[in-house]
């Protein structure tokens, strides 16, 4: 019997190799230059895109250097790609005049996608009341889809608070916070937009998510004839008498007519002893001033700003 041995090709070492390369070369992700016209924002994208003076310094950097960050997309079944991290890349390219951008493209269902497009935007120092708590409500959605199919090496998130937490994690806000921001997406978008002004404060206005959109409704025909908006303690009866069943024009009118307690002007002293211990010996005395109202202004606008979250 003659032997067919050497009728068997082998593969070679380097076709092994190359064959091994190949693969993984297919699996790596990949910097694509695509058409900006190929290129779709995300479908009910929270966060607003403005051509204001940041918008400007991305725009010269972009000329200058391009965009250094590769922008993320997915695959539309119409065709062309929906951004998922990128839309102000996109519009500082557009106002730029290129033709394309970098972009990695990645298959990504629904709830991935939408906690990845929440998570690149979180990160901006200055959000809107109103982005906040729409991009957290689209995360804790797609968490809790997601928990309800876990994988082998998750478990199931239970219960309302523990996904909350969850979604407060990349900002470092609790999931209480987080819910009282959920809340405020129950405004209708006139009360909305006057919360994003600062026309009204973000305490207040979670109570306020509380009353019926008919009740918002004539909340504002309340606030524009009596020329004010609702502080906590008003918004807190407001929320009551909703609950209650009482909450009529009327009673509106006469909460927002009331006249608001003035701000006691009251003086803060120090005596120059309770600060001693606080400086060097060798810092010098006329200077002490300067740097405390320097650092008083620096801990207000901190403030401020996480209060305005």
């Amino acid at each position: 019997m003659k032997s067919s041995a050497k009728h068997i090709k082998l593969t070679s070492i380097d076709d092994l190799f190359s064959t091994e390369e190949s693969r993984i070369d297919e699996q790596r992700e990949k910097v694509q230059d695509v058409p900006l016209t190929e290129l779709y924002p995300f479908k009910n994208h929270p966060f607003k895109v403005q051509n204001d003076e940041r918008m400007q310094e991305t725009v010269e950097s972009i000329k200058e250097y391009g965009v250094l960050v590769p922008a993320i997309a997915r695959p539309r079944e119409e065709g062309g790609y929906e951004l998922v991290a990128g839309h102000r890349r996109h519009f500082a390219s557009q106002l730029a005049g290129m033709d394309t951008m970098p972009v990695i493209i990645r298959d990504l269902d629904d709830d991935a996608a939408t906690i990845i497009m929440v998570d690149s935007n979180l990160q901006r120092e200055s959000l809107l009341p109103s982005e906040r708590a729409w991009a957290y409500k689209m995360k804790l959605e797609a968490i809790r889809r997601r928990a309800g199919r876990p994988s082998n090496n998750s478990r199931q998130v239970v219960g309302n608070l523990e996904s909350a937490d969850i979604v407060g994690q990349a900002t470092g806000e609790s999931g209480r916070q987080v819910q009282r921001f959920i809340r405020l997406t129950q405004l209708i978008p006139q009360i909305m937009d006057m919360v994003d002004d600062r026309k009204i404060a973000f305490n207040p206005a979670v109570e306020l998510s509380y009353l019926s959109p008919d009740e918002q409704t004539n909340l504002l025909d309340a606030m524009e004839s009596e020329q004010a908006t609702p502080s906590l303690s008003q918004a807190q009866r407001l929320k009551r008498f909703s609950q209650e069943g009482n909450l009529t024009l009327d009673m509106m009118r006469v909460i927002m007519s009331e006249e608001k307690k003035p701000v006691e002007d009251k003086k803060l002293t120090f005596e120059e002893s309770e600060l001693n211990d606080m400086f060097p010996k060798s810092f010098p005395r006329d200077k002490r001033k300067t740097l405390i109202k320097k650092l008083v202004a620096k801990w207000v606008r901190s403030y401020m700003q996480e209060q305005s979250r």
